[in-house]
């Protein structure tokens, strides 16, 4: 027997290994299609047949679209989805300014507090969000930004250390020989910045935009803390209206969040080559 053919034989051969590894991908997918299907089965029952009927079994029809009306009527999405949409455009675009000014000041540029700034963002990623809730309260508050949009704005606007690091990355395949050539034609270093670097950071950019979309679109603690008053509902919130201390409408629940679900999964799916990309590319070695 040639050595071709034992070669084939262990590659056929049995490997519980292998089986394993199938197993737990198997259960994997399980794990993450389970609550779409659960979300999709009781979003067509009616109230009667969801108390009669189990969660898993199919609805009498896929045509029946009372819920997806109730919610609409009763949450008032239309609003919530343009409170959201401010807040994620406005948000995104000041994130985006602070972001690649700050990495642009980090990877140009030399001063005695470079490390500290830099350490800084680091420190803070390993800070518990809610241990700062109280101060962070009080200076909304002063600013007179409580119960209006602009809460959730601000509070979207500050950079992350991720953020911070996937720019550097980018800066730093940028040749500094573009920056002493547009110095030497007399641009100023806000010029540079416009003309040069902000461009040449567009898939950063764009990872950044998509990441952060994403972030803002699923946040319900600031909105439920900050902006409580039913005209600033965004989609997050929205889902509170058919849930209550004693009881909550499951099949009206599942086709909100049905509702709100698919734009954001439909968002991702077209852009994930985009945020993959950017990514890889930047990551730090």
């Amino acid at each position: 027997m040639g050595n071709q053919e034992v070669g084939r034989l262990n590659a056929t051969r049995f490997r519980p290994i292998g089986l394993f590894k199938h197993v737990l991908l198997l259960l994997a997918v399980a794990a993450i299609v389970f609550p779409p299907y659960i979300l999709v089965m009781n979003a067509f029952k009616s109230k009667i047949e969801f108390s009669q009927t189990s969660v898993f079994k199919l609805p009498a029809s896929f045509l029946n679209f009372d819920n997806f009306v109730s919610v609409m009527q009763r949450a008032h999405l239309e609003r919530a989805y343009l409170n959201t949409l401010t807040i994620i455009v406005i948000a995104v675009i000041g994130n985006v300014l602070l972001g690649t000014m700050v990495a642009f000041i980090l990877g140009r540029f030399e001063f005695a507090l470079k490390k500290t700034v830099f350490g800084a963002y680091i420190a803070v990623s390993f800070v518990p969000t809610i241990t700062t809730q109280v101060a962070t309260f009080t200076v909304i508050h002063n600013l007179h930004l409580y119960n209006t949009i602009w809460a959730s704005i601000v509070l979207h606007f500050g950079t992350s250390v991720l953020q911070i690091f996937i720019y550097l990355q980018f800066i730093r395949n940028i040749p500094k020989e573009l920056d002493e050539a547009a110095m030497m034609e007399g641009a100023s270093l806000f010029r540079i910045f416009r003309t040069i670097i902000f461009p040449l950071l567009a898939p950063a950019t764009a990872t950044i935009a998509i990441i952060k979309t994403i972030d803002i679109y699923n946040d319900m603690f600031i909105p439920y803390l900050y902006m409580p008053s039913r005209s600033l509902t965004v989609v997050s919130t929205s889902l509170m209206n058919f849930s209550s201390e004693r009881s909550t409408e499951w099949e009206m629940m599942s086709a909100a969040i049905l509702m709100i679900m698919v734009p954001i999964v439909a968002l991702y799916l077209f852009f994930q080559k985009y945020v993959f990309a950017g990514i890889v590319t930047g990551a730090v070695k």
